[in-house]
């Protein structure tokens, strides 16, 4: 609970920081085909990042790292750390290399409509790749840094590193952007600038526990090679998610303009629940899980996968709840301007963030029933569950974006419709693969604490309705009064779902983990 803490409260202050970064960006660059042709730039490297940093990597190294750890000497520990950050390194170097040489060819994969349809988008995203794509090794190499890191408890600087982040791209936006000539291109360079903050941030912290990988080339490392098994199914397990909303990128480019930019704000928003509490919960207890299994402590690993699921449904449940009343007042409070960026656009983005709140639930309960997996080292599972969920996805989204393009104009909520389905599919599949291999089952007392979370949520839900239905008109307000009447209704929505929960009998010490 004190870990989880730690992450969240830095998680929390990345976030906000985020959403300033998202309101400057609005304000700079809008929703045109400039702020399109960035948000592909921009999303291709983040893509590999929740792989090589946060995804696939990291689920496959911190179990073997643990293993290392728990049975092996601390000499065997760093030879594993310099050969895992030399085989890691040379190959986002090779990676870096071909696709900053073959960025048309990349762009076009990840944003064929551009190719076809629009060349002013296409050139301008081609050009920018090439600046943002060095970024994936740099924050990859961070992340190698972050999950060492954590494997020694030291949570909070990894998850005080993405503070870097958007500190770099808001100082890009608002002193650099002004001396471009096209001020999009200044958020491009940021994002470079940002990976050598964050990498050069980490370093002394390792070296506090003597842990500085010095790189060395050893494929044949045994645990470099386990590692590397272990990472290929992962990429599929832990990032489904990320390529679905990488698919629907790819479909956005074939709608209208200004279609890549909704769902960009619209994702923004429902990541700030699961970027909280979710990869903030996944992060803590992934190192334990580990510990737990390489133990043999099945009671234990049970008990903190239950405790972990939990807490999960405290906070997203009420979060998906929120953010379907009130996207729209969230959309216009925070990036409404009224000149580069338009009431429909906010009205556009508003109906996508309501389909990606309906997958909230599952997209964080993924970021904790993975873990249940990849602590054993079961990464089959996880891949053939995502590989059905990849493909649902696709289906979904031909049959919803499609029509709902054609008729109503709005395809965009289709690719977040499907995403939100998929997700859910996923989770189901996750939870139903734990429960079937005897891996995890309830522990006692999850029916009382149903019926009273969904009862605080359904009370909360009826005072956010009650504000809504009284306030109308939020575009034509001054944006210190949406501020102070969004601040008003959250803090209201929150208070009845804090005491609803206290009148059911939830206290604090039921949510620790011992």
């Amino acid at each position: 609970m004190r870990s989880s803490g730690v992450v969240s409260s830095m998680t929390m202050l990345s976030r906000i920081l985020g959403l300033i970064r998202d309101m400057v960006f609005a304000r700079i660059i809008g929703a045109d085909a400039l702020a399109d042709a960035f948000f592909v730039a921009f999303k291709i490297p983040n893509f590999f990042r929740r792989l090589f940093a946060e995804g696939a990597f990291s689920q496959a190294f911190v179990p073997v790292l643990a293993e290392y750890r728990e049975k092996g000497s601390p000499a065997a520990v760093k030879a594993l750390l310099d050969s895992v950050a030399g085989v890691l390194g040379s190959a986002l170097i090779a990676l870096t290399l071909v696709v900053v040489l073959a960025s048309p060819l990349v762009t076009g994969l990840f944003a064929f409509g551009f190719w076809l349809d629009y060349p002013d988008k296409f050139a301008a995203a081609s050009d920018m790749l090439r600046i943002t794509f060095p970024y994936l090794l740099l924050i990859s190499l961070t992340g190698l840094a972050g999950a060492i890191l954590n494997s020694y408890d030291r949570f909070a600087v990894p998850a005080f590193t993405p503070v870097l982040l958007n500190i770099t791209l808001i100082a890009a936006a608002l002193v650099a952007a002004p001396w471009f000539a096209t001020p999009v291109y200044a958020l491009a360079w940021g994002v470079l600038a940002a990976g050598v903050v964050q990498l050069l941030f980490q370093l002394p912290f390792l070296a506090r526990i003597h842990m500085v990988p010095y790189p060395r080339m050893d494929w044949r490392d045994s645990g470099v090679r386990r590692i590397l098994r272990l990472m290929g199914p992962a990429i599929f397990g832990v990032s489904v998610s990320q390529i679905n909303l990488l698919l629907d990128t790819v479909i956005a480019s074939f709608l209208p303009t200004g279609s890549i930019s909704w769902l960009y704000y619209s994702d923004r928003l429902s990541e700030l629940p699961l970027g909280v509490f979710g990869v903030a919960i996944a992060t803590v207890i992934l190192p334990s899980l580990s510990r737990q299994h390489s133990a043999q402590a099945p009671e234990v690993f049970n008990r903190t996968l239950d405790w972990a699921l939990r807490m999960i449904l405290l906070v997203a449940v009420p979060a998906a709840v929120a953010l379907v009343i009130l996207a729209e007042p969230i959309l216009l409070s925070l990036f409404y301007y009224g000149d580069v960026i338009t009431a429909r656009d906010m009205t556009m983005a508003s109906l996508s963030l309501r389909a990606y709140a309906c997958g909230l639930i599952a997209f964080m309960l993924i970021k904790v029933l993975a873990p249940g997996f990849f602590a054993r080292q079961d990464m089959k599972a996880p891949v053939k569950i995502g590989v059905i969920a990849l493909v649902s996805n696709m289906v979904l989204n031909l049959l919803f974006a499609v029509p709902m393009h054609l008729y109503w104009g709005i395809g965009h909520v289709g690719l977040a419709l499907a995403t939100a389905i998929s997700a859910m599919l996923n989770a189901g599949l996750l939870y139903k693969g734990l429960r079937r291999l005897k891996v995890y089952r309830p522990e006692p007392g999850w029916g009382r604490f149903s019926v009273v979370l969904f009862a605080a949520s359904a009370a909360m839900a009826l005072v956010l309705t009650g504000f809504i239905y009284y306030l109308q008109d939020w575009q034509l307000w001054a944006w210190w009064q949406r501020a102070g009447w969004l601040a008003l209704i959250c803090c209201s929505g929150a208070f009845v779902y804090g005491v609803c929960l206290l009148l059911g009998g939830l206290r604090l010490s039921h949510l620790r983990h011992s």
